[in-house]
């Protein structure tokens, strides 16, 4: 199908085909409600989308992924992940996989903790494979230190190295301040995350975090801070140094967004040769889903861009292609007859230096389609998955999109 100067090609069976119809490829087993999608990338190219699966009516669930090894065409049939049960899905703190290049795989997911000082907190807890997922260690908590009762919105990046990296949102802090600290740690061979070590203080203890490495083997962090103790608005982070040092926070956009409660929907950011793109939601100097540019690896930014008109259109997410362009995608309410609302998932294609090159959509108005992610393939196309309600059932779906 076409939508502006998009074709969408959607993986069915064994085939990439041209759909007039619309239809997506399933990923999750349709009797049981999936959610949390998040696309990976293994050492030897191949596309890995995982999920969260619940039996109908529970509370927690178990992650499985699926694998693509032709560039997203087609994928596995759902493998599970043993060792990671007990998930409470929430799709600003999805899990996570990270391959390394030795051959471990590491799963990262949230659950509830259950603690009395604070009935929304959350653990970390993470499970690693060393044969490539045939086989999987029992689970073990991000964090032992016994004063950490609260750790939520994490990410995981590789390294130029080899090893893997981690931050997430934590309980400890110095000062007396609302907000949470952001903490960061990195594998150490097979001995898991190690070495952790507090950020940042004060930040938006309700958004996800970004972890990003650049191909020149920088590590930046992208997250939503409190500023002057009720501005949330989004900061950048760098370390050219492999994570020793990282550089003071930079706030990407002056939205002075002031706002007592929890926007859940966090920043997503790329790195192309003309510089890093970011995009995030705000309701701070207007409302949705906006875009800025630095060209000096987070020193100034450009002044922000709407990306979509549409009223509180937020999760961005957003991937490089291999000619340099830069995509984004989102999702957006869309009213229906009768003063029903779904949900769509929107685009916008820029060239390499910013400039808007096509705006649409991606998924039908007559579904319900929400949280995209997507992952740039090579060849000028891209992966996205999302979750999609089919009558009363959640399901994780996925599309290629090229044009």
């Amino acid at each position: 199908m076409r939508i502006g100067k998009w074709m969408v090609w959607i993986a069915l069976g064994t085939i990439a085909c041209n759909s007039a119809t619309r239809k997506e490829h399933l990923l999750s087993h349709a009797t049981q409600d999936a959610s949390c999608p998040f696309v990976a990338g293994t050492a030897d190219g191949r596309t890995v989308i995982s999920w969260v699966e619940t039996v109908k009516g529970a509370d927690t669930g178990t992650l499985y992924y699926a694998v693509s090894a032709d560039k997203g065409q087609t994928f596995s049939a759902p493998q599970r992940v043993s060792t990671a049960n007990g998930i409470l899905p929430h799709a600003e703190n999805m899990p996570k996989m990270v391959f390394k290049p030795d051959g471990e795989v590491i799963a990262i997911y949230g659950v509830e903790q259950n603690d009395e000082r604070n009935k929304y907190a959350g653990r970390v807890f993470y499970t690693r494979s060393l044969d490539g997922g045939k086989n999987w260690l029992p689970a073990q908590p991000l964090v032992t230190d016994t004063g950490s009762y609260d750790q939520r919105y994490f990410d995981v990046a590789l390294l130029p190295g080899g090893e893997a990296a981690a931050i997430w949102l934590d309980n400890r802090k110095d000062v007396d301040a609302e907000g949470s600290s952001l903490y960061f740690a990195v594998t150490n061979g097979h001995e898991g995350f190690k070495s952790e070590r507090s950020l940042a203080e004060t930040v938006c203890q309700c958004c996800r975090t970004d972890l990003y490495t650049d191909e020149q083997g920088a590590i930046h962090i992208a997250f939503r801070d409190i500023i002057n103790d009720s501005i949330r608005d989004m900061v950048h982070m760098v370390s050219v140094d492999g994570g020793n040092t990282f550089s003071a926070l930079n706030r990407i956009s002056a939205d002075n967004w002031v706002v007592r409660g929890c926007p859940h929907t966090g920043p997503a950011m790329v790195k192309n040769k003309q510089g890093m793109h970011f995009a995030w939601f705000t309701m701070g100097g207007g409302e949705g889903v906006y875009y800025c540019q630095s060209a000096d690896n987070g020193q100034t930014y450009t002044r922000k861009q709407k990306v979509s008109q549409a009223p509180m259109a937020k999760h961005p997410q957003i991937t490089m292609l291999d000619d340099d362009r830069v995509l984004m995608v989102w999702d957006e309410p869309v009213k229906l007859p009768g003063n029903n609302f779904n949900s769509r998932v929107g685009f916008q294609l820029r060239d390499g230096a910013g400039k808007v090159l096509d705006t649409g959509v991606l998924t039908s108005d007559a579904a319900y389609s929400t949280y995209p992610v997507i992952r740039g393939m090579g060849d000028r196309t891209a992966v996205m998955a999302y979750t999609q309600r089919a009558g009363d059932v959640q399901q994780v779906k996925c599309m290629l999109i090229r044009e």
